[in-house]
Parts: C-alpha cells; structure tokens; sequence
C-alpha cells in the first residue's frame, strides 16, 4: 500500500499536469512529423537516383537518340502534365508508391476535416508549408534534370510556354506559411519574364505592365499573365501592413494600386475558370477535376490568391470594394473546396462583415450570398463549420443593442434563419447544440444563484439568441412557408419546439420584477411568433396577467415628465420610470396588445369560449376593483366591502388602460358567441381530431370580430414604429449639428486664445 501522495505533488497535477501532457504529446508528434519528413526524403532522393539510372541505360539503347516528344503535341503533353517518361518500375515498388500515396492522401483529408471545426496550430501550418516547398524543390529538380536529358524539349518549352516552367516565385508565397523568410530564386532559364525575375530587387508596377497583363488574362486567358498579377496582387494586398517579408513588386501610384486590384479581382476568377472548368448538376453541386495535373500545378497560385483577397478583405472599409472583393471570392469558391484551412479564414472574415452592424447593410448582403453559396456546394463538414461560425458571429453582433443598430440585427436574424433550412439534419443538430447552451446558462443562473447570475440570462445576446431561434423554427416548422410540409411536426426542426419553449418561459420568469417586463414583452413576442407558425398552444395568458396584477398596475402612479421609454431597444426599465405614469401608460399599451395577439391566434378554434373564460374573469376583477375605489362609486356594492379602506388612495385610476381593457373584454365575448354560434351547428365530437383542426379553416382571420381588432391593433402600433424611427433620425441629426457646432466654436476659442497669448507675448 503506497503513501500519501505530497502536497506538491497534487498541485502539479491540478496546475500543471494538463498542460505537460499535452505539451508532450505535440513534442512527440512534431518528432515523429519530422522523421516521416526525412525517411521521405531519403527515398525520393534514392528513387529519383534509380531512375536516373534506367532512363540513362534507356537512352544508350535508343538509336541515334530517337526524342520521344518529337512528335508529342503541347495539349497532349499538358493532358499528362509534368511526368516525364520513365522506365517501367518494378510492380513491387508501384505498388508499395500507390498505396503510400493513398495513405497520405487519406490521412491528409482526415487531418483537413478536423482542422477546419478546431483552430489550426503552428506546427500543422509549419508542415503543410514544408511538404508543397518540398513538393517545388522536386518539381524543380525535374526540370533541370529534363534541361540536361533533352536540351531540344527544354528549348521547345521556352519558346512556347515558358511559364510552365517558372516557378521560382512560387516557394514562399503559400497563405500557411507567411512566417518562413522568402528563398533565393532558381535560374530557370532566360527571357522567361520581361520585368527582374531573376533579380530578388523589387520591381515598381507601372500601368504598362497593368495593362499588358490585363490584355493576356482577357484576350488569351494566360496562365502567365496571371501568376505575374497574382504576385503583384500580394504585394497590393499587403501594402503598408505590419508584414516584414519582402514581395516581387512594389507600388507607389494610387491609380496603379486601383487598376491592379480591380482587374486582378475581375479577371483572375475567369482565367482560372476557362483552364478548370466548373461543372455544376441540377442539384446545385459543382465539381472541380481536382485530381488532374493542372489543378495540382495551380494550386499555389489557388492559395496565394485567396489568402491575398482574405488579407485584404480584413483591412477594407470602402463598401464598393468590398462588394468587389466578396464576388470574386464566390467566383472562387469552388476551387477552394479543397483546401479547409483556407475556407475557415475565409468563412471567418465573411462573417465578420455581415456581423459587423457599422457596415454599409449591401456589403453585408454580399457577404452573406457568399455565406450562402459556401453553405450551398460544400459537403457536410464545411455546411456545419459555416452554420457555427454564422451563429457565433450573430451573437457577436448582438452586444450592442439600440434603436439604429436593431434593424441591421434584425436583418442578420432573417438572413441567418435561411441557413438552417440548407440541410435538415445538420440544422438539428447544430441547433439542438445551441439550445442546449441556452439551457446550460438558464440552470446555472436558477441552481447557482449569486449576485450577478442573473446577467447570464437577462443580457441582449441571450434574448437575440432566443429570438432567433423562434425565427428558424418558426420559418421551417411551417406548412405556409413550405408547403413540403403538412404538419409542423413533419419538419425536423420540430423536435427543438418544446426545449426552446420551456427555457423562453423559465427566462421570462426568472426576476418577475416591474423593472424587467420589457425583457418579459420581448420574450412574449418570440414565443407568440413560434404559436402562430406552428400551431402550438403556449400558455401566455397567465404571464401577462400577472403583470397586470402587479404593483405597478394596481398603485397610484407618480406624475412623470419624462418621454416615452421605448420597449424595442430596452431589456430593464431606469429606476427613474418605475411607479410613474408614463412607464404605467406604457406597460398597458403592451399588455393590452400582447393580450389580443395571443387570443388572436385562437380566434378560429372551436374551444375558443373556454379559453378565454378564465381571464376574461380575472381582467373584470382587475377593473371593478380599480373602479369601485373611484370618487363617484356610492360603495353600496358588497364586493367593495371587501377592500381596503384606504384602497382609494393607493389604487390606480389610469382610465386610458381602463378602456384598452374594456374593449379588449368586448371583443373577446363577441368572438366567443361568434364560435359558439358556428360550434353548435357541427355534427361531430370532440373525439373527432380532423373535424376539429378544419372547423373554420376556409374563415379568413379578418371575418371574424377578434381578428378585426388585432388587425387594427397592428397598424396602430406600425405607425407608431415609424414616427418613433422619425423621431429617432431629427434626434441624430440634430445631436450632429450641435456637435459640429460644439467642434467649430472650440476652434474658434482656441484661436482666440492663441491670439491672446502672442499678443501677451
């Protein structure tokens, strides 16, 4: 039986120990990276050797060294790409080289798919960077070796496509490996270029050279043209940036910079596409030859070009820019499928624009077509990383909440709840995710409760966040909105109903104190959405009347002089609107109108007089209690026995939510009779679901008295919104105009004292 374990012991293992395990467990795989790197080498170098062998005996067997390309056409050489002809290798070795190959292949989409949901570390970038130098270094050892073997070939290259040949630009330029120092160029040949591609000085950009360039890309589609603009293009994209590595060119003219960067973003989409045509089905799912030599030897030019275009987009402010910048990125996303560490940067940086309310609202729709077209052609992997990302990025956005960034959240909620209909299944499952998180924050603030728990719950990002999700739910839980569907539960979103249902009500009771009933209203509204769209049956009723049974409705109010609180921009009233009657006023319009759209949405079903007989019952208590404490009641009624004496002087006598109230009682009992006169003409029996769910179907809303009235209660409170919005503008604008007024006459003090002080002097 061993010891006690000390006391230093125990604190390393609760300190340290996490963190030296995995510390150890990254040391060991960058070893065993490192040694599979240079086994790698070892047998390439050997290969590489044997070959030489063969093709050297191969070549001594030929008479009078017969050229094999001699009657070779360049596409059919292109078609084959860059694999020289070889001698047959043994069956053993191909074998064995398939099969590596294979492996590698395996393990490295695997890796890409884990990558792209977690944060890529150093030591994965390091080594993707160092296979495709590796990969070049080879490359490039081939060609020479071709230049020594068969000089004429060689020569052929050079006169008709020398830029197959050129990649000496291309060793330092992947996104993944910005950290490496740029290598010494390779002399690949002569006359390859006509601007320094031999020298490391940098070249200045003129507009001849934009322009010739821009004719290449156009009239011929060149490949050449196109890496020379997508290495300019890097050094535009990190013009003036913190980045010490030195690029192939330089800019100095502003127009040069413009020219360069428009034509690079409208020109290189199309290049690409005309020598890797997209194909897309009837489906919507595009395919790119991926496996094809081509694509293999665009790739570097693939990656320094989106991680450019990404670069830049991180750093632009200018809304048509912007535009600009996403659309071609979208032209590119199909080539990008491949490469998951370059779309979670892009998917990243996307994001961040449409999140970001202070953005020009076209520019954030750009942003999200692009989202949406990634979300589109991508497979399942990528299509949940975009939905995450989209979701983290709208509750980002939603911190600041206030009446001139609420319509641009509101357009992030509606745009975002597309997304969540893409795929079925991944938008159960991602939202079954958040939820649940939901619910894990609303545990903690009940189970744990200290000073500040509550502000896990009570905060813009947690009401945003459960009003969007009664937006996904209700868009794609509904027949209207898909017609697909012939009941809610036929989606499968529809399962998430009832857990978002229960955490909205356990939210919106969490602190039923007056100051909070703005937050209860916001609450209120997304679940009455949610009953109207999916026909669920929620109980608000009860909610609301507590509200209306509170202090703050059944106290005499406060004379007040302050305006209006607007309930669309605030979760908790000032401590300065309580038991005043402005806030009182406004707490009834709220009710009142949140009371009808909830009886509204039953105002068709056949039970609607039990419904609404309990609180109708509980609203004429409210008032009669209200009105027998009024100076002309003679008190000769018995009810009024039963109140306070002093109840006269504490009561409230707010008439306007008096005759809110007492319209709202009438409209109920005219809808009752109205369905109580239809109900008693049926000929089947509460037992009979389908005559139940089609009693009034073919009734417009409208037809009926309570539709009526809540129809009129929404136009009311539409007019309202908008001379709320148009006072909100004279507002901001009048705030500028002091402030620029402010701004000039501090200019003009200052002046004045600067005169007074020489004058001094």
């Amino acid at each position: 039986m061993g010891g006690r374990a000390k006391k230093a012991t125990k604190k390393f293992e609760r300190n340290r120990l996490k963190d030296t395990l995995e510390r150890r467990k990254e040391l060991a795989k960058a070893k065993q990276k490192q040694q599979i790197k240079a086994k790698r080498k070892a047998r390439n170098a050997r290969d590489n050797a044997r070959v030489s062998d063969e093709e050297a005996q191969e070549v001594k067997a030929q008479p009078n060294g017969v050229n094999k390309f001699a009657e070779m056409g360049m596409d059919q050489f292109f078609e084959g790409g860059f694999d020289l002809p070889k001698a047959k290798r043994p069956k053993k070795d191909s074998s064995k080289a398939s099969k590596r190959k294979r492996d590698q292949e395996m393990d490295s989409d695997s890796d890409l798919d884990t990558a792209f949901s977690e944060e890529p570390s150093s030591s994965h970038e390091n080594d993707l960077a160092s296979d495709e130098e590796e990969g070049i270094e080879i490359h490039k050892k081939d060609l020479d070796a071709l230049e020594e073997k068969d000089p004429d070939f060689y020569k052929y290259l050079q006169d008709n496509d020398a830029e197959l040949l050129d990649f000496g630009d291309l060793a330092d330029v992947d996104q993944l490996s910005e950290d490496g120092s740029p290598q010494k160029r390779q002399k690949t040949g002569k006359g390859l270029d006509d601007v320094g591609e031999n020298s490391n000085d940098q070249s200045e950009i003129t507009m001849a050279m934009v322009e010739k360039w821009k004719n290449g890309m156009k009239d011929q589609y060149s490949l050449r043209a196109m890496r020379q603009v997508v290495l300019a293009f890097k050094a535009a994209a990190h013009f003036k940036s913190e980045d010490t590595k030195e690029h192939k060119y330089s800019i100095s003219s502003p127009e040069v910079y413009h020219q360069l960067v428009v034509m690079a973003l409208q020109h290189i989409p199309k290049v690409l596409n005309h020598h890797l045509p997209v194909k897309e089905s009837s489906a919507g799912k595009v395919h790119v030859a991926t496996d094809s030599k081509k694509f293999r030897t665009l790739t570097p030019l693939l990656k320094m070009y989106s991680a450019s275009v990404i670069h830049l987009l991180e750093n632009l402010s200018d809304a048509p820019t912007i535009k600009l910048t996403l659309s071609s990125l979208t032209e590119m996303l199909p080539f990008l499928l491949s490469f998951k560490k370059i779309l979670k940067l892009l998917v990243k940086s996307t994001v961040s624009i449409w999140s970001d309310t202070t953005t020009d609202d076209s520019a954030r729709i750009t942003a999200f077509l692009q989202i949406r077209r990634l979300a589109l052609i991508a497979d399942a992997s990528v299509r949940t990383a975009v939905l995450k990302t989209t979701y983290q990025g709208l509750v980002k956005g939603s911190r600041l909440t206030n009446a001139h960034t609420l319509p641009s959240i509101n357009m992030m909620k509606n745009s975002a709840v597309e997304l969540w209909g893409l795929d079925a299944n991944i938008g159960y499952t991602t939202g079954f995710v958040f939820i649940r998180q939901l619910a894990v924050h609303l545990r903690q603030s009940i189970t744990h409760p200290t000073k500040d728990s509550y502000k896990q719950v009570y905060n813009w990002q947690y009401i945003h966040s459960l009003d969007f999700w009664s937006r996904v739910l209700s868009t794609h839980c509904s027949p209207l909105s898909n017609p697909s569907l012939k009941t809610p539960s036929d989606s499968s979103l529809h399962a998430l109903v009832y857990p978002l249902v229960q955490i909205s009500l356990g939210a919106l009771r969490l602190i039923p104190t007056p100051a909070y009933y703005p937050l209860r209203f916001h609450l209120t509204r997304s679940l009455l959405r949610l009953s109207r769209s999916t026909t669920t049956y929620i109980p608000l009723a009860p909610s609301l009347l507590e509200v209306l049974h509170s202090p703050e409705l059944s106290k005499k109010p406060k004379p007040s002089t302050l305006k209006p609180l607007d309930f669309s921009t605030v979760l908790h009233a000032p401590k300065s609107y309580l038991r005043t009657l402005v806030y009182q006023d406004g707490v009834g319009e709220q009710l009142v109108e949140l009371l009808a759209e909830f009886f509204g949405i039953w105002a068709k079903h056949i039970a609607f007089p039990e419904l609404v007989l309990p609180p109708s019952v509980q609203m004429k208590r409210w008032m009669k209690a209200q009105s027998s404490s009024s100076p002309g009641h003679n008190g000769k009624n018995n009810d009024s026995q039963s109140l306070p004496k002093n109840n006269s002087k504490n009561s409230n006598r707010n008439s306007k939510l008096a005759s809110q109230l007492s319209l709202l009682l009438q409209k109920l009992a005219s809808n009752a009779q109205y369905v109580a006169q239809k109900r008693a003409t049926v000929d089947f029996g509460p037992s009979n679901r389908e005559g139940v769910e089609g009693f009034l179907r073919e009734v417009k809303v409208e037809d009926v008295p309570l539709g009526a009235f809540v129809e009129g209660l929404r136009r009311k409170g539409e007019e309202r919104e908008k001379m709320l919005a148009k006072a909100r503008r004279a507002e901001s604008e009048r705030n500028r105009r002091e402030e620029n007024k402010h701004g000039i006459g501090r200019m003009e003090v200052d002046e004045a004292e600067e005169e007074e002080d020489e004058e001094g002097h």
